[in-house]
């Protein structure tokens, strides 16, 4: 089967000196939700744009449902849909009429799917663009993402702004897509946005992807932050060489920890005193990185080749 998506060193730079992504090998396998994670910067909207030709490589290839991304273009379009990060709409539109237009330009969209999506996602088509919250906006984007039945949609940060309800739901309609042989690329900053929904995540920092994992081998290496209360005294020597257990202190009958991976060794040795709560610490994505590959890893990206070159000239 055609790779949904598939890239050969695709590189990006902005003028001289400003770095977009660097030498980025990736294969989205098709019928899949992948899930391509990195802090804001990254390079994940750079990628997205251009795998659409929105923007043109410096160096490097890449192809769409087996296309290439610059002489097909048109027949790509016709079989993708795409929502960015910032979405821009017709202000003086209602959402139906946005959504009718934007089906019209497509060619043929099924109605009353089109208003079971509205449903499904709460959205009043009878309002203006310009009177919606962002999460409202967010959800005519999500609609006219899905009504064309698209064979690859591609969405930058999908879940902005919407409620944990609507999120569900939406999760709902990519586990639906997949299993119609549809595939979905999603990026994120969010580790929990994608690790319970996506067959494989793609990892990039600092312009490079650093990893494309399944999500068995992400949870494998996930890392938490935990705070236990006791009911008595706890003496930090009782969790010493758990594995996976790091920066452990225990203050005032409250136990701090970093753990990579099972908690079961930890929970198993917790549950010999007095438990009154467990808390879990959201870790930040530079955190999880930083545990995985190190801090090296993506932080000694070369030098633009335009900058190589102009210092070359300046030695000489």
């Amino acid at each position: 089967m055609t790779a949904a998506i598939e890239t050969h060193k695709l590189t990006k730079w902005y003028g001289h000196h400003s770095r977009g992504i660097l030498d980025v090998d990736l294969v989205v396998e098709a019928g899949q939700i992948f899930g391509f994670l990195g802090p804001n910067g990254a390079g994940k909207s750079t990628t997205i744009r251009l795998l659409l030709d929105l923007i043109r490589p410096t160096s490097g290839s890449a192809r769409v449902l087996g296309l290439d991304i610059h002489r097909d273009r048109l027949a790509i379009d016709r079989r993708v849909s795409y929502i960015p990060g910032e979405l821009s709409l017709y202000s003086d539109l209602t959402g139906r009429q946005l959504l009718t237009y934007l089906g019209n330009l497509q060619g043929s969209v099924d109605a009353a799917y089109r208003e079971a999506l509205i449903e499904r996602l709460e959205l009043d088509p009878s309002k203006k663009i310009k009177s919606l919250s962002r999460g409202n906006k967010q959800k005519v984007g999500l609609v006219s993402a899905f009504m064309i039945r698209p064979d690859l949609m591609m969405m930058d940060e999908p879940t902005a702004g919407l409620d944990p309800f609507i999120q569900l739901e939406f999760e709902h309609l990519c586990e639906e897509a997949r299993g119609e042989g549809r595939t979905v690329f999603i990026s994120s900053h969010q580790l929990p946005e994608v690790e319970h929904l996506c067959d494989r995540v793609g990892i990039i920092r600092e312009g490079r992807l650093l990893a494309v994992e399944s999500i068995a081998t992400l949870k494998e290496r996930a890392l938490r932050k935990l705070e236990i209360d006791f009911g008595g005294k706890v003496e930090a020597a009782a969790f010493s060489g758990l594995p996976g257990v790091r920066d452990l202190t225990v203050r005032d009958g409250v136990l701090s920890c970093t753990v990579m991976g099972s908690l079961d060794a930890l929970v198993k040795a917790a549950a010999k005193f007095e438990v009154l709560n467990l808390r879990s610490i959201e870790t930040s994505l530079e955190e999880i990185f930083l545990a995985y590959y190190g801090a090296g890893d993506a932080t000694d990206a070369p030098a633009s080749p335009l900058a190589r070159e102009e210092s070359s000239h300046a030695a000489a």
